[in-house]
């Protein structure tokens, strides 16, 4: 009832590999390690961007309304 064997294993790759074929595996291979690199890219460039500059916020006396100074996002 433990883990399985290295030979269950063996006989599983076996199977899969003969039922899609290796060449489609490989492609899903590549497939998947174009995503991962993908990702990494993206989570690397999050990193460099520059925190986003505060803004500032005043507020008038006489009203409950918030003034407010927007600034456009900048594309790096």
């Amino acid at each position: 009832m433990g883990s399985f064997s290295i030979w269950h294993w063996l006989i599983v790759l076996v199977i899969v590999a003969l039922v899609f074929g290796t060449k489609k595996i490989r492609n899903m291979g590549e497939d998947l390690g174009g995503a991962v690199k993908g990702f990494k890219k993206g989570m690397n460039d999050a990193k460099d961007d520059k925190a986003p500059e505060a803004v500032t916020q005043q507020r008038a006396q006489s009203e409950d309304t918030i003034d407010v100074q927007a600034k456009e996002k900048s594309d790096v």
